[in-house]
């Protein structure tokens, strides 16, 4: 019989002449675990830990759930204290996060390298978390990106699937134009006032805002510059139309309003909550940019991953937990597949058979094996510190790309604005 981490260290107690007894309340570990969002990161957690417990008893898990901002602000008080009472054991960080912690705070994670295979995982996630070739998260779910079209108005366009495979985006506004024309429907939503459109395109490419070593990669940076003149010319076309928010952005598409938008697998549970209309929905990979070294046809936008405090009293424990469940049990990704939607970023997890399922709703399409099968192609960036700082200067310069600015005057501005940010 497998024994616990504790239970072995107990035994040894009782070897010693103290009875097991006496011993095992104060042997009894809870592993105190910090998220976000209880029907999603929340529940799949609590199936991981109830996995553990079965084969380890005496381990239990305290899982906390909190508002996303909350949790950061409260992980970035208690790091930057120094103070580790209340820290929990691990804690979940998005990914876009990951690097400021990292380097904000060295020593306050716990280095996974030696107890996770990271070869068996998507290499995109294992880079985000690496910092002098040591890796510190277990990666959890991933923002894998693809276009969401409504496969019953395109074809009246004379569109089908195939019309979609690996396209350039400027092949898609050449669709969204005729579509347009044969229909007098709008293709995309495109909210002003969000920049994932552009992280989307410039990690589709393998690029980002910072180099490796930090320093701004933005002037000079022809991935941003095609990405920005990619953005324009799909407001030029006219085959988009201006939303505000997230309920006007989902409201645009599930109504029908527009017919399709780029954005990552996490969408599946919102466009499946229209039962009406299953059976008329595809998914295509995210169109890739033209004429640019390194573009793909797959990117990313969100995700997160776990991470163990280097002060966690139960540190040995948590690591085994990640590692054993979240590192390789197949299984428990196909259940949280299932229940909760989560598509993990373990690569052995798509020979499942909830991967390889066939989903009505998406015309028959193997749609969670289509997305891993993109996840393993996304191209691996660093995000550096400053993601957060850079979104934000190119928000402030919207109003000058939506309005066709002059792209070179813009992408100057965003880099003086990051690089007065991060001084």
């Amino acid at each position: 019989m497998k024994l616990s981490l504790t239970r072995h260290r107990a035994l040894g107690i009782a070897m010693a002449g103290i009875s097991w007894l006496a011993v095992s309340s104060a042997m009894a570990v809870e592993i105190t675990v910090w998220c976000w969002d209880p029907n999603f990161n929340g529940a799949t957690m609590k199936e991981a830990g109830a996995r553990y417990t079965a084969a380890h008893p005496d381990v239990t898990f305290n899982i906390v759930d909190f508002a996303k901002a909350d949790l950061e602000q409260k992980l970035q008080a208690q790091l930057a204290s120094g103070t580790t009472d209340g820290l929990p054991d691990i804690v979940l960080i998005e990914d876009y996060g990951a690097q400021k912690y990292l380097q904000s705070f060295p020593g306050s994670f716990e280095a996974l390298n030696g107890a996770v295979d990271y070869s068996a995982f998507a290499p995109y996630k294992v880079e985000l978390a690496t910092v002098n070739g040591q890796t510190y998260s277990l990666p959890f779910d991933s923002g894998v990106t693809g276009y969401f079209y409504r496969s019953d108005l395109l074809s009246a366009a004379g569109y089908g699937a195939a019309d979609l495979e690996n396209i350039t985006w400027d092949k898609l506004i050449e669709i969204g134009k005729a579509v347009k024309e044969k229909t007098g429907g709008t293709l995309l939503p495109i909210d002003p006032n969000d920049a994932g459109w552009l992280r989307i395109m410039m990690q589709s490419a393998g690029s980002w805002y910072f180099n490796a070593d930090g320093s701004p990669n933005i002037v000079g940076n022809p991935v941003l510059k095609a990405s920005v003149e990619t953005y324009q010319r799909i407001l030029a076309a006219g085959i988009s139309k201006p939303v505000a928010g997230w309920t006007e952005y989902t409201g645009s598409f599930t109504s029908g309003d527009t017919l399709s938008t780029f954005t990552g697998v996490w969408m599946v549970g919102t466009i499946k909550a229209n039962a009406d209309q299953s059976g008329k929905w595809g998914i295509a990979p995210l169109p890739a940019l033209d004429g640019v070294a390194g573009a793909t046809n797959a990117s990313n936008l969100g995700g997160s991953s776990w991470y163990v405090l280097s002060s966690s009293a139960e540190k040995a424990e948590a690591v085994d937990f990640l590692a054993s469940v979240w590192g390789k049990d197949v299984d428990f990704y196909q259940k949280i597949l299932i229940g909760q939607g989560a598509l993990g970023s373990l690569l052995a997890a798509r020979e499942g058979d909830a991967y390889k399922a066939s989903d009505d709703f998406f015309g028959g399409a193997p749609v969670w094996q289509n997305f891993s099968d993109w996840l393993a192609k996304i191209p691996g960036v660093n995000y550096g510190i400053f993601t957060n700082e850079a979104d934000a200067a190119v928000v402030a310069q919207i109003p000058a790309i939506t309005s066709g600015g002059n792209v070179d005057e813009i992408i100057a501005a965003i880099d003086a604005q990051v690089r007065q940010q991060i001084q």
